[in-house]
């Protein structure tokens, strides 16, 4: 599970403060304990619950209102990089006046999963994946046209392994 950052585009009342939202136990170690380590079978919810205590329909109640609030921004695998397909970081230099319109157009790309706004002459920063490499180069080459603005493709080179694992609460 990860949390959600901050996507352009995507809700132009972003910089709004949220409410605080309060997890009760249940919540709480469903969090902390698939953390990491999902099951792998062809049940995974069920066998969460049957850890947790609990029923495979307040699993996935809870994950879904959890995703709804913005606590978590998706379940899933992280699969390492270029092991299933091809992916690549992307940055793109957009003035100001026009970067969460550019951003609208760069969320529509199914092949984008998250994309953030940092402060230099490259604002905006996404990651592109794609069943190959011939897609991925295609969508870039859209994106550049449906914008008006270049691409900075940057594949990686070289696999960094940082585990951001912790604990969220004790």
């Amino acid at each position: 599970m990860s949390t959600p950052a901050h996507k352009l585009g995507q809700n132009p009342d972003i910089r709004e403060t949220k409410p605080e939202i309060r997890l009760n136990d249940l919540e709480k170690r469903l969090l902390n304990e698939f953390q990491k380590g999902l099951p792998l079978s062809p049940t995974p919810f069920a066998d969460m619950a049957n850890s947790l205590g609990t029923s495979e329909a307040l699993v996935l109640q809870i994950l879904e209102r959890l995703q709804k609030q913005g606590v978590i921004s998706r379940v899933g695998p992280v699969i390492k990089p270029q092991r299933i397909g091809a992916s690549t970081l992307a940055a793109m230099a957009i003035p100001e006046d026009r970067l969460e319109a550019v951003a609208h157009v760069i969320n529509r790309y199914s092949e984008v999963n998250h994309n953030y706004e940092r402060e230099n002459r490259f604002n905006l920063w996404f990651v592109v994946t794609a069943p190959d490499q011939a897609h991925l180069d295609a969508v870039l080459a859209d994106m550049e046209e449906k914008t008006g603005f270049p691409v900075l493709n940057l594949p990686m080179e070289k696999p960094y392994h940082i585990d951001l694992g912790f604990p969220l609460w004790c």
